[in-house]
């Protein structure tokens, strides 16, 4: 049972429980109206009768999240993932409400933390500056994704009875359709780029739909282009790994799970390592073939480097990368961002970022293949279709105007049904004048019209 306590202004909900280690604690509960602390008395009754009460607990939430980092994170995450949520507990969760109790927190207070989260500055790391003043919708979204994701286990562990982050009404976010190159402008930038490795990461990009990571992370043992595969239109890459940056605190905490090479660092004091790992989704492990001009790039560009290979020796370090640096070591994505924005500025083209390359290969095969989402889903390696459907409707509804268009000639042209036109109405009858000449014309010609005329009017009511 729980009673009541008036103290000055305020009234104090008081009340036992047994705690985790099964002893009895006084728990006071502080409300600024009599409705309020009625209302809560008679909540912890109702709970405690039917079972439903959760002793009250002090851990905060860095606590929390600390427990959610490791109990669930160090299982489901990958080192990329396991790095960006951490970041976003550190810059942006705990600095702002890790001292709040896990208990306080209600719909109401997730509200006024969205507001907070608006006014805030971005934060900026060692390597990367913000590119908005405050922290920006998208990245609202994620954290309260995350929350969402940590509470519900908070729920799961009997911490809390209801999630506060369910239902969540976020920032609208307006997505502004990508810039992109069209087929003309890329053959162009071809035309002018001077850079091996840029040039076959173009290639790469815009004929096979390729993410930089797993351009950079394609090995040759992962490239067809044997004589026998180019003749039978059968040359193709399998993407099965990507390159990238991680903390090294990621990869000690995670056990090198789903790392298939960490590379030795050029400085060892540094706090990351470039790594080659499985891709995130499995949908994004595909094989995808090849244009034929493009399988023969690759085998000069692959000559080329066996050339620079015997040259260089034992000083060239082989990872049997595809693009890689001249001496064999991976090629990060900030030297081909940098080489990339060079003959961007070189060649007076419009402003994109490399990703565009992935974007404008998604438009030019839905609009080859008459939108056909699974084919290109195929290609790109999308989780889900949606993000085909959502990220190029407009191409979509051209196809559908083009449906229209076919399906004009193919039925209504043939037969020619366009001159077939809706049943009219049928007009009412327009009242006839009487024409008398005509008439008496009519009647001196035939006495036989006369003597029925006649007739008619004899029997007529006014012909009596």
């Amino acid at each position: 049972m729980a009673s009541i306590i008036k103290r000055k202004k305020n009234y104090s909900i008081v009340y036992n429980y047994t705690d985790e280690n099964g002893e009895t604690r006084q728990k006071w509960e502080t409300r600024t109206s009599y409705q309020e602390a009625l209302k809560r008395k008679a909540e912890v009754e109702n709970q405690q009768f039917t079972g439903t009460f959760l002793p009250p607990t002090n851990q905060t939430i860095a606590e929390f999240l600390s427990d959610f980092v490791s109990l669930y994170g160090e299982k489901r995450w990958g080192v990329s993932s396991y790095d960006n949520q951490n970041s976003l507990i550190a810059n942006y969760i705990n600095p702002i409400i890790g001292e709040m109790k896990v208990q306080e927190v209600t719909p109401r207070v997730v509200d006024k933390y969205i507001q907070t989260l608006q006014k805030t500055p971005s934060v900026a790391t060692r390597t990367r500056k913000p590119k908005t003043e405050y922290v920006t919708n998208p990245t609202i979204e994620k954290i309260i994704k995350l929350l969402r994701c940590a509470f519900k286990q908070a729920v799961r562990w009997e911490l809390i009875a209801k999630n506060p982050f369910d239902n969540v009404v976020l920032p609208k976010t307006e997505y502004k359709k990508r810039d992109i190159w069209d087929a003309n402008t890329i053959r162009t930038a071809l035309d002018q780029c001077t850079d091996s490795k840029l040039y076959v990461a173009m290639n790469l990009s815009f004929a096979c739909s390729l993410r930089m990571g797993e351009i950079l992370g394609l090995t040759w043992n992962n490239v067809h282009i044997s004589d026998e595969d180019i003749a039978n239109d059968n040359a193709f890459v399998y993407i099965d790994k990507e390159l990238t940056r991680a903390s090294k605190r990621a990869i000690d905490m995670l056990g090198e799970k789903d790392i298939y090479h960490i590379f030795s660092p050029l400085f060892p004091n540094t706090s990351t390592r470039v790594i080659l790992k499985k891709p995130k989704t499995d949908s994004s492990i595909r094989k995808v073939w090849l244009p034929k001009t493009l399988a023969y790039i690759l085998r000069e560009w692959k000559k080329s480097q066996e050339e620079l290979k015997g040259f260089l020796g034992d000083e060239y370090q082989d990872y049997d990368l595809v693009v890689a640096l001249p001496n064999g070591r991976p090629c990060e994505d900030r030297i081909i961002l940098k080489e990339f924005e060079k003959l961007r500025e070189k060649a007076g083209l419009p402003r994109v970022v490399f990703h565009s390359l992935r974007h404008s290969s998604t438009t030019y095969k839905l609009k080859l293949n008459h939108g056909d989402l699974k084919a290109t889903q195929g290609d790109t390696g999308h989780a889900e279709i949606d993000m085909i459907t959502n990220v190029y409707a407009h191409i979509l509804d051209e196809d559908r105007k083009i449906n229209a268009q076919k399906f004009e000639s193919s039925f209504y042209s043939n037969p020619d049904l366009r001159n077939v036109h809706p049943p009219e109405e049928p007009k009412a009858a327009v009242p006839s004048t009487l024409d008398l000449e005509s008439l008496v014309e009519q009647l001196r010609k035939s006495p036989e019209l006369a003597n029925t005329l006649a007739a008619l009017l004899g029997a007529a009511p006014g012909g009596r």
